[in-house]
């Protein structure tokens, strides 16, 4: 079991470290002139300038993988619990269900954590007014 939550945490790790969102850029006027290595540089510079007035760019990934395992645990016992009572097993069907409802919620989690993670409120705001101040249109995140 320990090597299954070994396995678990470094997949989480990279899930997390391979997918982190980027804004778009509309292609106005000025992003057309500049050119797109330079405005890689501004954004660069902005999500950098973000970090550095403290706005998180992480968007709690592992913490919903965390939750998502706690509550498919919590729904699993209770279901279990149901189940054992009406077959005389309480315990026993707690503890299987909530072994299943851990796993399904671990699952769950890390598949949806597989997509590129999106950044914190305050993080793509500010990015996009650093964005906006040299004169690029951010018309989203992918």
């Amino acid at each position: 079991m320990n090597a299954v939550r070994k396995g678990a945490i470094v997949g989480m790790l990279f899930l997390t470290a391979c997918s982190s969102a980027h804004p778009v850029l509309y292609p106005n006027p000025h992003l057309q002139s500049v050119g797109k290595e330079s405005a890689d540089q501004d954004i660069e510079a902005c999500k950098l300038a973000a970090e550095e007035a403290g706005a998180q760019a992480g968007g709690g990934t592992a913490g919903r993988v965390a939750t998502n395992t706690a509550v498919g645990a919590g729904v699993g016992a209770a279901s279990g619990a149901v189940g054992g009572a009406i077959s005389g097993a309480v315990g026993r069907g707690s503890m299987i269900g909530a072994a299943s409802g851990a796993v399904w919620g671990l699952l769950t989690g890390l598949f949806r954590a597989a997509g590129p993670s999106q950044p914190s409120q305050a993080y793509t705001n500010f990015v996009n007014r650093c964005l906006q101040e040299k004169g690029y249109e951010v018309t989203g995140w992918q």
